[in-house]
C-alpha cells in the first residue's frame, strides 16, 4: 500500500502526535508512507519518524490567514503540493486539520486519487475564519471520507455530507512502563497535573482560579502544566496575582510526558472545547485519576463517570474546583478511578484504531 499523508507541521501538538503515530505504524508494516509537510524542514519534527518513511517539507505558506493570498495569490505553493503528490505515487491521501484539507483537495482535483480528510477539533467551537469556512463548505463534498472525532463533530456538517461523515476515535499507546534516569521530578509531595498548549482553548485560566480556591486547604498539593503557547505571560502574570507563584510549576513542552504523567497523583483537564483529547488519553493509560470538563466533544466518550474519571461542567471555576477536592481529599476514590482508567488502551487500542483506517481507506479505494 502507498499513502501520501498530509499536515501543516510536525512541531508539537496532538494532531501531529497522531499523524506520526499512523505513519510510523503502517511504515513498520512495510507500507510506502511519504509524508509532506508545509513548512521549510528547518525545524526537526517534534516526534520521532521511522526511517522508512519519505518525509517531504515543501516550505509552502498555504496556511496564511488570508486564504485568498495563501491560495490563489501563491498558485504555484498549492502546485507544488500537486507535484509532490502526483511524484508520490499514492494509493490514497490522507489529509490533516482544516485549513489544509482544503489545500489538500484543491491540490489533487481532477487526479483520481482517493482523498481522506480530518478533523481534528470540534469545528463548531473552533472557526478557521470566514473566508476558509467558505472554503471548506467549497471544498468537502469533493472528500471522498471527512474524518471527525465524535459523532457531534459530524453533526456540523451539511446533511448532504453525512454519508461520507466517518467517526474515527485517536489511538491511545500504552507508555513504556519504566521512568528514565535522565527525567525531571515533579515538585511537591503531591502533584496535580495538566497538559496542553497555553491557549484559550484549554482552560488553564480557570484551572489556576479553581486551584486558588484550594491552595490553602491543601498546602502540601502543587500544580504543573505542561506545554507552551501565546498565553504564557497571561497566565504567568494570574498565578502571581493569585499567590500561586511556589505551587504552580509552567515548565514548557515535554517530548516524554508519561514521565512526568507517571509522578502525579491526578490529572486535570479545564478544556473550554476539544476533539479527542490526546493529554486525557495519555494519562489515563498512565493510571491517573483524571478530571475533565464536560466540554462538547471528547472527554465524555472517553471518561466513564465516577468509573475511570470526573467530568465536571465546563468553564465552571467552582464546579472545577469542586471536582478536584473530590480527589484530592478522598485517597481511596482516587486509587480507584486510577485503577480502571488503564482499561481504556483496550478501547482505544493502537491496532484497533489502525484497522479501522485501513479498512476506512480500502473502501475508497476499491469505491474509485
Amino acid at each position: 500500500m502507498h499513502l501520501t499523508l498530509i499536515i501543516h507541521s510536525l512541531s508539537s501538538g496532538g494532531a501531529e502526535r497522531v499523524m506520526s503515530r499512523m505513519a510510523n505504524y503502517w511504515a513498520e508494516k512495510g507500507w510506502d508512507i511519504t509524508l509532506l509537510t508545509f513548512d521549510d524542514g528547518r525545524e526537526v519534527p517534534f516526534y520521532d519518524l521511522d526511517d522508512r518513511i519519505h518525509h517531504l517539507p515543501l516550505a509552502i505558506a498555504a496556511t496564511s490567514t488570508n486564504p485568498l493570498t495563501g491560495i490563489w495569490n501563491n498558485f504555484t505553493s498549492t502546485q507544488g503540493l500537486r507535484t509532490a503528490i502526483i511524484k508520490s505515487k499514492p494509493d490514497a491521501v490522507i489529509s490533516f486539520m482544516e485549513r489544509t484539507n482544503v489545500i489538500a483537495i484543491l491540490a489533487t482535483r481532477g487526479l483520481n486519487i482517493p482523498i481522506l480528510v480530518s478533523e481534528r477539533n470540534d469545528p463548531a467551537m473552533l472557526s478557521p475564519g470566514k473566508m476558509w469556512e467558505i472554503l471548506r463548505q467549497w471544498t468537502y463534498p469533493f472528500a471522498d471520507r471527512i474524518v471527525v472525532q465524535t459523532e457531534r463533530a459530524g453533526h456540523y456538517f451539511a446533511a448532504k455530507l453525512q454519508d461520507r461523515i466517518f467517526v474515527m476515535p485517536n489511538p491511545v499507546i500504552l507508555p513504556p512502563m519504566e521512568i528514565s534516569e535522565s527525567a525531571p521530578s515533579l515538585p511537591g509531595d503531591r502533584s496535580l497535573i495538566a497538559v496542553g498548549r497555553l491557549v484559550p482553548q484549554k482552560g488553564f485560566d480557570l484551572l489556576l482560579q479553581a486551584f486558588a480556591k484550594l491552595k490553602d486547604r491543601y498546602p502540601e498539593w502543587m500544580l504543573t502544566i505542561l506545554g507552551e503557547g501565546e498565553l504564557r505571560p497571561q497566565l504567568e502574570s494570574l498565578r502571581q496575582e493569585l499567590g500561586l507563584t511556589d505551587r504552580v510549576h509552567l515548565p514548557g513542552r515535554v517530548k516524554n510526558p508519561h514521565e512526568l504523567l507517571k509522578q502525579a497523583d491526578i490529572f486535570v483537564m479545564s478544556s473550554r472545547f476539544e476533539g479527542f483529547p490526546n493529554a486525557l488519553c495519555e494519562a489515563m493509560v498512565c493510571g491517573l485519576a483524571v478530571i475533565s470538563t464536560d466540554c462538547p466533544n471528547g472527554p465524555r466518550e472517553i471518561i466513564r463517570e465516577g468509573v475511570d474519571g470526573v467530568l465536571v461542567p465546563t468553564e465552571d471555576v467552582s464546579g472545577l474546583a469542586a471536582g478536584m477536592e473530590r480527589l484530592m481529599s478522598d485517597p481511596s476514590q482516587r486509587q480507584a478511578i486510577a485503577a480502571a482508567a488503564p482499561e481504556l488502551a483496550e478501547r482505544f487500542s493502537l491496532a484497533r484504531v489502525m484497522g479501522m483506517w485501513e479498512e476506512l481507506v480500502k473502501q475508497v479505494i476499491k469505491e474509485k
